[in-house]
């Protein structure tokens, strides 16, 4: 029979039995949950377990202040193994234990980690892509470039139409040494017909110079305002009798001097491949010649500019002739324009007038066409020859250097920009200035 005078059990102990229960339930948990779980038991299924085959059999001994004793320290045991599941978390990696939150955090850590990675890898992705894009910009820049270098070659072939029937049907351009454009106006007829007295060969003798020389000589015209208009049919009929007119794509106006010239040289580059292309005024003397022989000096040379150079001041009033609107843009008032040749007479190679032809729609047109072509030139590699004797005056000066042997190129009086009078006073000059048949005729072009 069992002792029911068994002394009570201290507070204090039963607190650290308490204590102690708890601990062993945390320890329990520590040491056997991880094979429990990793065997897929439940946990409360293995505390069962334990109960029924163990405690249960030997509490059957004590009586009931006991088994509240016992069940008082089940119960802590069983609280410190719950928590020590929910506190602690078993390792899933590397064996170690910690907490619940610190384990999330880690997990967190692990997923905004992930995160890093594929955004570094979307980064390298979107380099990868931005150079693959630099590449082909690179590339296609270098085929534009490419493109455009080849462009004014081809705008050469295809700018070749000619009006002459043997150009129509060989599509092909004449050769020549030089393109000479008299500038003229429709009120100009009879300053046309004393230079085709004096200077300039008419009929069969033109048609020659062309054939044996490669100099052609034209007279330089656009149209007027009115399509078909009583001024262009004068000047048509003028060119079916003499043959020596070449007509411009260009509206004639005296303020539009350097549209002309543009426009000339587009002509010319289009109709003819000469070696040089050289614009007189219709007022100015020539020996042609001499002039040939003058510029076959330069034809070695790529990029010729001749003629007289000046630096003449820059004529802001609007009262003077020669005002230029966009003074300003030369600086300060009372500058010089850069050196330029005087608009009498001049001569460039074919380089050079084939790039006006080429880039016609944006020279810039100064008030003065030499200006503007000092302007279009002024930045391009080109040599600049200052020849005087392009720019002689009228007897008895040029007469002097004729009889010293030394003929000149031009004549023309500085005070008119041109011969003063000259339907009257060309034939003078020319008789005075002029340079003998041979000269022409034997001149090596």
């Amino acid at each position: 029979m069992k002792n029911r005078n068994r002394g009570k059990v201290s507070p204090n102990w039963i607190a650290i039995l308490c204590i102690f229960s708890f601990a062993l339930g945390m320890l329990f948990s520590n040491r056997f949950s991880g094979k429990i779980l990793g065997d897929h038991f439940n946990h409360s299924d293995a505390y069962l377990t334990f109960v029924d085959f163990n405690v249960l059999f030997w509490l059957k001994q004590f009586d009931f202040l006991e088994y509240l004793y016992i069940f008082l320290f089940l119960d802590y045991f069983v609280c410190g193994d719950h928590c020590i599941i929910r506190v602690w978390t078993p390792p899933e990696s590397d064996g170690r234990i910690m907490f619940g939150r610190r384990h999330k955090q880690e997990i967190d850590l692990a997923s905004v980690s992930d995160d890093c990675d594929t955004k570094n890898s979307q980064k390298e992705d979107i380099v990868g892509e931005f150079n693959k894009a630099q590449v082909a910009i690179h590339s296609l820049d270098n085929s534009i470039a490419k493109i455009q270098s080849e462009l004014p070659s081809i705008r050469r072939t295809e700018a070749v139409p000619s009006t002459s029937a043997d150009s129509e049907r060989n599509g092909t351009r004449k050769k020549a040494f030089m393109v000479i454009g008299i500038n003229t106006a429709f009120s100009s007829r009879r300053r046309r017909d004393s230079i085709r007295e004096t200077w300039m060969p008419q009929g069969e003798k033109l048609l020659r110079l062309e054939q044996e020389k490669g100099i052609i000589v034209r007279f330089m015209i656009g149209h007027s305002a009115t399509s078909n208009s009583i001024l262009d049919r004068a000047i048509d009929s003028e060119d079916d009798q003499h043959k020596d007119i070449l007509r411009l794509d260009h509206i004639e106006g005296y303020h539009e001097l350097s549209a002309k010239t543009k426009a000339f040289f587009s002509a010319g580059v289009a109709k003819w491949d000469a070696e040089f292309y050289v614009k007189v005024d219709d007022d100015v003397h020539v020996n042609l010649g001499t002039l040939a022989a003058t510029l076959a000096r330069h034809r070695l040379k790529p990029r010729v500019y001749t003629g007289c150079m000046k630096s003449g001041p820059v004529l802001y009033k609007k009262s003077v002739k020669y005002h230029e609107p966009e003074f300003w843009k030369f600086g300060e008032t009372g500058n010089k324009y850069f050196r330029h040749a005087t608009g009498q007479i001049y001569a460039i190679s074919k380089e050079l007038a084939t790039y006006i032809a080429n880039n016609k729609p944006i020279l810039h047109k100064y008030a003065n066409e030499d200006v503007s072509l000092g302007a279009w030139l002024i930045g391009l590699e080109v040599e600049h020859i200052d020849d005087r004797n392009m720019c002689c005056g009228t007897p008895p000066e040029c007469e002097w250097k004729a009889q010293a042997g030394n003929v000149c190129v031009a004549s023309f009086d500085w005070s008119c920009s041109g011969i003063c009078k000259s339907v009257e006073r060309i034939k003078h000059v020319h008789a005075k200035c002029s340079e003998s048949p041979a000269t022409l005729w034997g001149a090596l072009v």
